[in-house]
């Protein structure tokens, strides 16, 4: 946990509009190998949603940066969503991201989020339907989460002009601002997808860079390099 909390106070400090905080769980679909291996290793040391909730509560004695929890739908629904929905909101979180949970499902799970304001962040992909885009704009609170790629996350995906063009396109068919993620892992690859978006998600590659860095002090260095050359790309 301290690590977690230098992390993204280095986060903070290096100019984050927001902090994802991820949600281990024991069958992440949507992430690749990096992310993968962060939950076996946050659920190894004993990582509950209850102790990540007791984390924002830390974070929110020192920033008001909004924190967004991200994780799969069923450590929500083994939690309870009444009572996860006021805990969250009572810690001190701002939004949530369920990347399993589809908008044909998620009709309970959205009344009780507004009721509770906690903004919802649905995702949209190269492969959903205009018509689909429409609707997952309207069931998303405050901004979209736009999928650069098909596929898992993971760092290192290649951007051409078909990401581009998507990117472009979502321009006229949302009416909400919209982040791009999965694949930045660069300076150069967060500037290429800020030219047709709101925002850059990154995690994967800052996975990695503190698995490479086994030394605490050199990967939060290290996190810090990457995350000012991006800000200043952008």
């Amino acid at each position: 946990m301290n690590q977690s909390l230098e992390l993204i106070s280095t986060a903070v400090d290096c100019g984050a509009d927001f902090v994802e905080i991820g949600i281990p769980f024991s069958d992440p679909l949507a992430d690749g190998p990096e992310i993968q291996y962060s939950s076996y290793v946050a659920l190894k040391n004993g990582i509950t949603l209850k102790k990540i909730l007791k984390m924002v509560e830390t974070i929110r004695k020192k920033s008001e940066v909004p924190l967004i929890l991200m994780g799969y739908y069923n450590p929500v629904l083994t939690y309870g969503e009444q009572k996860f929905m006021a805990d969250a909101i009572n810690s001190g979180v701002d939004g949530l991201i369920v990347p399993d949970l589809s908008i044909d499902e998620a009709a309970n799970y959205k009344q009780l989020a507004d009721r509770n304001k906690l903004s919802t962040i649905f995702l949209v992909s190269p492969t959903s339907s205009a018509e689909r885009i429409k609707r997952i704009d309207k069931y998303c609170s405050d901004f979209v989460y736009a999928i650069t790629v098909t596929g898992v996350t993971g760092a290192g995906k290649v951007f051409d002009s078909n990401t581009d063009n998507y990117l472009k396109n979502l321009q006229s068919i949302l009416k909400k601002r919209y982040v791009a993620g999965f694949g930045v892992s660069s300076a150069e690859t967060a500037k290429r997808l800020a030219k047709y978006s709101d925002g850059i998600v990154i995690g994967s590659k800052l996975v990695a860079l503190i698995r490479e860095n086994k030394n605490n002090k050199q990967a939060l260095k290290a996190v810090e390099k990457l995350l000012t050359q991006i800000r200043k790309a952008i």
